[in-house]
């Protein structure tokens, strides 16, 4: 059995803890909030950091620097991220689901993110290009 079967969020290793990450980007998006209901619209807006072709950060150790309101995702605020998309497979761990066949762990390659069309390469832009007022115009509706 792999460790993303037998261990619980909390019990894993950072390391382990970290490839779970699929690499889709989804969560290095801005996200809007309706103030009113509360609910969260996605948007097809990067934050500067992504690399709009890797999906990775190109600062990931100093993101929290770089990006003051960059998101930490641990085993303890992981319940209350409502906002992660239904493929995410630290949400579909802790609502008792199985990885994907497309999640590079049950693949063994990395790219097959990208090769199932499931990440955000070649769908976004980044912030620097966008006005803040524009952000409503970027909204968008993934597919998990």
């Amino acid at each position: 059995m792999n460790f993303w079967q037998t261990k619980s969020l909390s019990e894993m290793s950072t390391a382990e803890w970290e490839s779970l990450c699929d690499g889709c980007a989804k969560c290095c998006l801005h996200k809007l909030e309706d103030e009113d209901s509360g609910e969260v619209f996605h948007t097809d807006v990067a934050c500067r950091l992504l690399d709009l072709d890797s999906c990775q950060c190109r600062d990931y150790e100093d993101r929290f620097t770089q990006v003051p309101d960059c998101f930490k995702l641990t085993p303890d605020n992981l319940h209350l991220q409502t906002w992660l998309p239904a493929s995410c497979a630290y949400r579909l761990l802790l609502e008792g689901k199985t990885l994907p066949e497309w999640h590079s762990l049950v693949s063994g390659d990395s790219q097959s993110i990208h090769t199932s069309d499931r990440s955000v390469r070649g769908r976004v832009v980044s912030e620097q290009s966008v006005q803040p007022d524009d952000m409503e115009d970027r909204i968008v509706h993934w597919v998990d």
